[in-house]
């Protein structure tokens, strides 16, 4: 009885999803990404796999978020649009007003944790 039930607490522990960063939304946002806000035209300013964002005036923090790094995943959307992954970006741009959601992520950075190309997601994001 005793392993039955320890069984089930592991099983419900693996289903669990605990919420240990901000929430907020993301949409994806299209090319060209230049110039940004934050490294003009520079090529290198974008990381390796195309994972960055750009983010609302609440992130932003006049221009401190250049190259803040978060980890980030989808939570939620519309018709189930979560792959479950989990991804590092990098912050390149201010998002232009008016900002659809918290984060715009490239299209690379969107495809790699939502399965549908232009929906707004919900996501949980922390800075690393």
């Amino acid at each position: 009885m005793v392993l039955l039930v320890m069984a089930l607490v592991l099983s419900l522990l693996n289903e669990a999803s605990l919420v240990v960063g901000d929430i907020g939304t993301a949409a994806s946002y299209n090319p060209p990404y230049l110039p940004t806000r934050c490294n003009g035209y520079r090529q290198d300013q974008f990381p390796p796999g195309n994972l960055f964002v750009s983010v609302s005036e609440g992130l932003w923090d006049n221009g401190a978020a250049c190259g803040r790094r978060y980890r980030m995943r989808c939570l939620s959307g519309t018709n189930n649009p979560c792959k479950g992954a989990t991804i590092d970006v990098t912050v390149v741009d201010l998002c232009p007003k008016p900002c659809p959601s918290t984060i715009t992520m490239s299209i690379s950075a969107f495809a790699a944790v939502s399965r549908s190309s232009n929906a707004k997601i919900n996501v949980e994001y922390i800075q690393i």
